[in-house]
């Protein structure tokens, strides 16, 4: 095998591949990606057995072959070779060499014989989206997926239909992220499906390099899901389990209504808990009328308090939040009005946008 290419060409698919390679495995050849060359052009692929991703792209073919090198070497290799190199990957058996300028790498390898197959099988469910949907779907939610393995079932992100919509829900149980899309065509047989963690953040760090117009097309089935972007395949495994009924834990009867400025509220929830060493402490708002009083206190690092304005004409309510679960969810707002419905000091707080009826976010009180 000889090919030959260039660093910027080589670089960006291997930043995708090496993101599902595990550095530490158990099994050495899937710490490897596999590089084969053919009429076609060059093709890269991984798997760490729940995710497998494929990225083809062209390049100059002198001899077709295949071989296998180590997925984290390989990249920082080419990812520190000057910008605009010209690199030469050569395989005659033993080691893969790779030439740019005056540098030379030679890389051990193992058979390609002894790598998995990746699975490339059809899916039965076929629809398009946008990218800007996608990221919308992923976006929105991501920050709410449970990190606790004991809880496997929410580890991820669950997508289902429901009244023409596609949406997307994720929770930890100490809050919650909802929105949605339009069903695409094609959609309308999904029954629900847990996306993993992993999958999630794979696929968002894929599409984020191309158009918001720009279609993905995305395959299902009751045990895999398939993310097809340009010349760039991810397939994953999803999260064999039930995901909880969340709309119980949805706020219905919330009649206290705050709105507030985001930018203004997210900055204000930033300052008075610097005085915490991690964002995870609690920090206490107190409402009156037309106005929001934030308040910090650490018996180690000091207290601080802030007061905004904000619209609010209902009874007085001293509520408190885990600060680094507010700045999530105002990260996701961004600029523009937020609306944040409370019921009294010990109920969740439902938290929405005045111009995006899609997506709204639940957040469990603490006690301060």
């Amino acid at each position: 095998m000889k090919i030959i290419t260039e660093k910027s060409a080589l670089l960006k698919p291997l930043s995708h591949i090496q993101g599902v390679v595990e550095k530490r495995n158990t099994i050495p050849i899937l710490s490897n990606v596999v590089i084969k060359a053919d009429e076609d052009g060059l093709s890269l692929s991984a798997t760490d057995m729940d995710i497998d991703i494929l990225e083809k792209f062209n390049c100059n073919v002198i001899n077709p072959g295949s071989v296998t090198v180590t997925a984290n070497i390989f990249y920082d290799v080419v990812r520190k070779l000057m910008d605009g190199s010209e690199i030469q990957i050569e395989f005659n058996g033993g080691t893969a060499s790779l030439i740019s300028n005056k540098s030379k790498f030679q890389l051990p390898v193992l058979p390609v014989e002894d790598y998995p197959n990746l699975n490339q099988d059809d899916l039965p469910i076929n629809f398009k989206v946008t990218v800007d949907e996608l990221c919308k779907l992923i976006d929105k939610t991501k920050f709410a997926i449970s990190m606790e393995e004991t809880r496997y079932y929410l580890n991820g992100i669950y997508i289902h239909k429901h009244d023409k919509k596609l949406i997307a829900v994720a929770t930890d149980g100490h809050r919650l992220a909802r929105t949605s899309i339009s069903l695409p065509s094609g959609a309308d047989l999904i029954n629900g499906v847990i996306i993993p963690r992993k999958a999630i953040y794979e696929i968002r760090k894929l599409i984020e390099d191309f158009s918001h117009d720009d279609q993905v097309s995305i395959s299902l089935s009751d045990s895999k899901i398939r993310v097809k972007i340009s010349n760039t395949i991810i397939t994953s495994k999803l999260i064999d389990g039930n995901f909880p009924d969340y709309e119980k834990v949805i706020p219905k009867n919330n009649d206290n209504i705050v709105k507030l400025d985001c930018l203004v509220f997210s900055e204000s929830v930033d300052r008075v808990s610097t005085i915490f060493s991690d964002k995870s402490k609690s920090v206490r708002l107190s409402l009156s009328k037309n106005n929001l009083s934030l308040e910090a206190n650490s018996p180690d690092t000091g207290s601080a308090s802030e007061e905004i304005g904000i619209t609010y004409d209902k009874d007085d309510i001293s509520i408190g939040f885990n600060s680094r679960y507010l700045l999530d969810v105002t990260s996701q707002i961004g600029s523009g009005d937020l609306i944040m419905a409370l019921k009294d000091s010990g109920s969740p707080a439902l938290i929405s946008l005045p111009d995006d009826t899609e997506s709204l976010f639940v957040l469990m009180p603490m006690r301060v």
